[in-house]
Order: C-alpha cells, then structure tokens, then sequence
C-alpha cells in the first residue's frame, strides 16, 4: 500500500524560513514527479512546485525566486524550502505524487499540512 506522508509546516513570522518533506514508499515501481500544491480558504487548491522525473523543476510565480524544490531519489522523499514566507503564503500544503505501482501512473496525495506565516 503506498504511502506519501507530510513533515514541516508551523507558524512562522514574515519572512522567516520553513521546510516542508514528503516521502512516498510501499511497492512504488517508479516516479515520476513529486511535488507540492497548497490550497488557502476559499480559494481554489494551485501548484506550489514539483519536480518530474527527478530533473525538471516547475514554480508558481508566486514563489519564483524564494521557495526550492528538490528531491533525494534514494529515500523517494521531496523537500520544498521556503524562504522570505509573506502572509499570503498561508494555506494548507498538500503533497502530491505521481507514481507508477503496477500499470499507469496514478495520483496520491498527502494528507495537508498547515502554513501560518503571521506576526
């Protein structure tokens, strides 16, 4: 049964830094992109950033220049560093993964973890 579980998130001041993980496990064959959507009340769920294939990175251009996405093959873990946080950054982030089990590609998503960057 696969598995991808969140880490990270908190409350943290403008400005301020956070680290967002996501690993997947359980019988993955393969990935082929991981990566991060964040969805704030009221508002509808958006790519934050993702990485596919291990090698090609995409950003909101919300977040261009101030949040890193990058990704450890090894432990099929994904970490989005977030930098220079603004209060529009609050939302829940959720992690998204699209693997390959048995046949096609398939959708998993983490559970949420909430961002609160406020002062």
């Amino acid at each position: 049964q696969v598995h991808v579980v969140e880490s990270g998130g908190g409350l943290v001041q403008p400005g301020g830094s956070l680290r967002l993980s996501c690993a997947a496990s359980g019988g993955i064959f393969s990935i082929y992109s991981m990566g991060w959507y964040r969805q704030a009340p009221g508002n509808q769920r958006e790519l934050v950033a993702d990485i596919i294939t291990g090698v090609r990175t995409n950003y909101a251009d919300s977040v261009k220049g101030r949040f890193a996405i990058s990704r450890d093959n090894a432990k099929n873990t994904v970490y989005l560093q977030m930098n220079s946080l603004k209060p529009e950054d609050t939302a829940v982030y959720y992690c998204h993964a699209l693997l390959q089990i048995t046949g096609p590609l398939v959708d998993f998503w983490g559970q949420g973890t909430q961002v609160t960057v406020s002062s």
